[in-house]
């Protein structure tokens, strides 16, 4: 359920981040947010109008995060990350602007991988952007499948090191 025992650098957020246009992304989708790293990121740079979906399966990381966030942009799920779409009905969205996602992939079966990127890719609006982190090149093929144009870069000052896809639809 964990990828790493060691929050993620400042280094690996800011490309994680980087390609996001927070003026025009309404609807943005985190992923296994652990101890939001990344979210306290996002609401810093979230317009007004913005809501980011954050879907945490861990029970102390959602806790810990229902507790210390609190802005009405916001809506923490304590759910699986393959019930995105039944999240944007509840909240009377249709589309996703943005994907960004720190699931540990290559801890996951194949079936439950397929799930979540499939469903990442059908709730993301046409050119949507899809981030992910892995700590190896081995989600590589299975990404591709889903999201074909793909980029992926190193971040080396982060333990481990990771490396960054960043995908269009």
């Amino acid at each position: 359920m964990v990828g790493s025992v060691i929050p993620s650098s400042r280094f690996l957020a800011r490309k994680m981040l980087g390609s996001i246009d927070f003026k025009t992304a309404k609807v943005i989708i985190e992923l296994g947010p652990g101890n939001g790293v990344f979210t306290r990121m996002m609401i810093e740079q979230l317009s007004p109008d913005a809501h980011l979906l954050v879907f945490e399966l861990n029970d102390a990381f959602y806790e810990a995060l229902k507790r210390e966030i609190n802005d009405p942009r916001v809506h923490l799920i304590h759910d699986s990350a393959e019930h995105i779409g039944k999240y944007l009905d509840q909240y009377g969205l249709e589309e996703a602007d943005v994907v960004l996602s720190s699931l540990p992939l290559a801890n996951f079966p194949l079936v439950l991988k397929n799930k979540i990127l499939s469903e990442s890719h059908r709730i993301l609006r046409s050119n949507g952007l899809y981030v992910q982190f892995q700590y190896s090149l081995n989600a590589k093929k299975v990404i591709k499948d889903f999201f074909p144009s793909l980029q992926i870069s190193f971040t080396p000052a982060n333990f481990p090191p990771a490396f960054v896809y960043t995908c269009r639809k």
